[in-house]
């Protein structure tokens, strides 16, 4: 039985904690969960209690780690990610991340790379609300790759953010163009997947991003586009809420212990 623990306890981490109650992982027990908002995590772990599974609501990453965790699922934000991924690759525990973000940060997607490989962990990334990334690795192994991404949210999702205009309650624009890398320092969380493209494919430098704010547009399209001297491929997935980035977890978790890898 392989020991999960959760950091961030939004409604994508009950995803997964119901995959385990519901039998859907039964490779896996989840001794424990830590959120910033102590509240949620005391929720997740007593939801497991009421099943009948031991889970800690743990107050801090130390108590966490402590409980030698064989993975840890990071559902929280790419900061929490850089926060917590080199002490968990330390203590022996893989992680399995949705916040790809913040691995477009150099530097530090070079630390973690080191420090898996001296502490033989992994991390793996999420697939989230694309996919394809192994149509998108294969075709740049093959060389001489360009790739490109699309994103589209409704205009509401934007409102908060530094490229609102009042202009787009009533017309449909592009409202960023550049670079992966570029486009995750724009939005932290809203654009994780282009990077996880990137990763998958050309770089964050070299990925070309594009989102479009369309209004009353309800939920995400996500698609992207790997082209060389043979291949054409193009991923195109419409999600109307973000439950499959949590799937996508639940997914990756069976892949892990699956004596048949996807």
């Amino acid at each position: 039985m392989k020991k999960l623990v959760i950091v961030g306890c939004g409604h994508l981490a009950e995803i997964v904690a119901d995959a385990i109650i519901g039998g859907i992982l039964p490779e896996y027990e989840l001794v424990g969960v830590y959120s910033r908002t102590v509240e949620k995590a005391v929720y997740l772990a007593n939801k497991m209690q009421r099943y009948g599974k031991t889970c800690l609501a743990c107050r801090s990453l130390e108590e966490l780690l402590s409980l030698k965790p064989d993975y840890l699922v990071e559902s929280a934000s790419p900061a929490a990610m850089k926060e917590l991924a080199l002490p968990t690759l330390e203590n022996g525990t893989s992680i399995v991340t949705l916040s790809i973000g913040a691995l477009a940060d150099t530097a530090f997607y070079q630390q973690v790379i080191e420090t898996a490989k001296k502490n033989a962990t992994r991390v793996y990334i999420a697939s989230g609300a694309t996919g394809g990334f192994d149509v998108l690795r294969t075709a740049t192994l093959m060389g001489n790759a360009s790739a490109r991404f699309f994103n589209e949210k409704g205009t509401n999702r934007l409102r908060r953010s530094v490229v609102y205009d009042p202009i787009l309650e009533t017309e449909k624009r592009i409202v960023f163009s550049g670079t992966a890398r570029e486009a995750i320092a724009i939005f932290p969380t809203g654009l994780n997947v282009s990077v996880a493209a990137s990763l998958a494919s050309v770089g964050p430098e070299e990925m070309q991003v594009a989102m479009q704010a369309t209004p009353g547009f309800i939920g995400d399209t996500q698609r992207v586009e790997i082209k060389n001297d043979q291949v054409h491929a193009v991923v195109n997935v419409y999600s109307a809420t973000p439950e499959i980035a949590g799937w996508s977890v639940v997914s990756t978790l069976q892949n892990i212990v699956s004596p048949i890898v996807f």
